[in-house]
């Protein structure tokens, strides 16, 4: 990302800042202090300007070099808070936990359950079978997405087999929680993808040359350009 070199602060540091924010429980003014602390002085505003600029380049890069994903998937939603109020992450992992996709809502009703399926098969091919919760929505999602694209997916709906997924947004939300909720819904949704991304990469999800030589921050660099 050449356009990083407008900043004063070196791509090495801007990245090396993005990175601890996805990837640790930190507050903006942690950072800053941790920063500060190691001789570079920069302001927690800063830090969140380079986060909102900089991680959809990110994310776009890491979807072109995405390893694929099984057919079996686990579907589920969880709540992040936004202004105040409550909205709704859907995710998908497949049965072997490797994140499929996730996908930012207002509402939780068949129309976000059905922008969520068709994100996630966009992305990443028709799987075999979803499992879902009991949520009616999400099955009529489903069925909808059936319905429109003429296929015939199976829907399961069989509480243990989600236990994977519900455990991976634990991952997700011990990161957002120094944050204590977002000021609006593009920021969330631009920091919420960084915190998935850097999730992907730990569990090698990203495929790169010599990617099991490489540490998770170093894969995280590699996207950047």
């Amino acid at each position: 990302m050449a356009h990083m070199n407008r900043s004063p602060f070196s791509n090495d540091i801007i990245l090396l800042a993005i990175h601890w924010y996805l990837r640790y429980a930190l507050s903006y003014r942690d950072l800053e202090e941790i920063l500060e602390e190691r001789g570079i002085e920069v302001d927690h505003s800063t830090i969140n300007r380079w986060v909102k600029r900089y991680t959809p380049d990110i994310e776009k890069n890491f979807r072109k070099r995405k390893r694929p994903t099984g057919g079996s998937w686990r579907m589920d939603k969880t709540y992040v808070k936004v202004k105040g109020l409550w909205k709704y992450l859907y995710r998908a992992v497949d049965k072997e936990g490797n994140t499929i996709d996730f996908l930012l809502t207002s509402k939780r009703d068949t129309a976000a359950a059905h922008r969520f399926f068709k994100k996630a098969i966009n992305n990443n091919g028709v799987p075999d079978k979803i499992n879902i919760d009991k949520s009616g929505a999400n099955k009529a999602g489903i069925q909808t997405y059936n319905e429109r694209n003429g296929f015939n997916i199976e829907i399961r709906e069989c509480k243990y087999l989600n236990n994977i997924v519900e455990q991976d947004h634990r991952f997700i939300k011990k990161i957002i929680r120094p944050m204590l909720g977002f000021k609006n819904f593009n920021y969330a949704r631009i920091t919420l993808a960084g915190i998935e991304i850097v999730r992907m990469i730990k569990k090698g999800q990203l495929c790169l040359e010599n990617s099991a030589n490489l540490t998770v921050a170093e894969q995280f660099y590699s996207l950047a350009f």
